[in-house]
């Protein structure tokens, strides 16, 4: 595209299939870029299921706690071209990023009994929620829905939402509600089309932008930020390692170009970003009226490959 970008690049191998140990911890090189440069395009990282490896944190966590970065946003759109149930779809999920369940601290009390501390401040609660409904006011947006659990969790849940009132109260135009996250995942499954943006803590937010992303069309076309005070990672919005398609050359690009697209826009570079989106679905919409799938890859429908469907997006590009 010949966007003005110079990228660093980290090839980041984090698994012992791949000839090399797993790692612990995300290099402080990485890290460092990061923060110097201030955006960053990122694949997932693949942490290991292992229970006796306490010390191995999610390398997906470990750099969002470490750049703090407060808030992920999962922007889960239907493109004409993608089979799905419900169409029209633009919801928008902004979630806390860095406490809550994810807090990571947890012990053995005694064998057989685990104690895990689920950490939700007025702070983090409180910066969430500003992010949300000013994200909502300046896209336009008409509705905010506070997700929560605090018909149970009433100190913490509760906590979580009484940020979200007071900040509701700074935009009476913006229609704001609460939702029980377990009617939340049953609404969004039944009728998706009533939510505009989301505000979750954490774990809630990883469940319901999965929701959002299987709504969508899968992890392979929903995109997704995580934003802290100056700097911003950009990648998939459902973190899916998706190791089976390894070395099989049919993932889909589409969420990765769409994440790339996200980054322009951030760095002001909107007219790149514009080309870039446009480029990406109008494959899908040729595959529409058309009928001939073979630049589309299996997971939404197609019968072509990566390779494939990235050549005919750089043609829209040259077009």
């Amino acid at each position: 595209m010949n966007a003005p970008i110079t990228w660093e690049r980290f090839d980041y191998l984090s698994g012992s299939e791949d000839g090399h140990e797993p790692r612990n911890s995300v290099p402080k090189e990485i890290l460092d870029s990061i923060r110097r440069n201030g955006v960053c395009l990122k694949g997932t990282l693949f942490t290991p299921l292992n229970r006796d490896n306490t010390d191995t944190q999610s390398l997906n966590v470990q750099l969002r706690k470490d750049l703090d970065l407060h808030v992920n946003v999962v922007h889960g759109i239907t493109i004409p071209g993608v089979p799905v149930r419900h169409k029209g779809l633009d919801i928008v999920v902004i979630r806390e990023n860095t406490e809550g369940e994810y807090s990571g601290l947890e012990h053995e009390v005694v064998e057989g009994v685990v104690e895990s501390l689920k950490v939700i401040t007025y702070e983090k609660s409180l910066r969430t929620a500003q992010y949300a409904f000013e994200f909502a006011f300046l896209n336009h947006r008409k509705k905010v829905s506070a997700i929560h659990k605090a018909n149970i969790m009433k100190m913490g849940d509760g906590l979580f939402l009484q940020a979200c009132r007071e900040v509701a109260r700074k935009f009476p135009k913006i229609q704001y509600d609460e939702i029980i996250v377990d009617n939340t995942c049953m609404q969004l499954v039944g009728k998706p089309s009533q939510f505009d943006v989301m505000v979750t803590p954490n774990l809630y937010g990883n469940l319901v932008g999965n929701i959002v992303a299987g709504l969508c069309g899968g992890f392979g076309v929903v995109p997704g930020g995580n934003i802290g005070d100056g700097v911003a990672v950009f990648e998939q919005g459902a973190r899916h390692v998706a190791k089976d398609l390894a070395g099989r050359g049919v993932a889909n690009p589409t969420a990765t170009l769409l994440c790339t697209a996200m980054l322009m826009r951030h760095i002001k570079l909107a007219g790149f970003a514009d080309r870039l989106e446009n480029a990406v679905l109008k494959v899908y919409s040729d595959a529409e009226s058309s009928g001939d799938r073979s630049s589309l890859t299996p997971d939404v429908g197609g019968t072509g490959t990566l390779y494939r469907m990235t050549q005919q997006i750089v043609r829209n590009l040259d077009a």
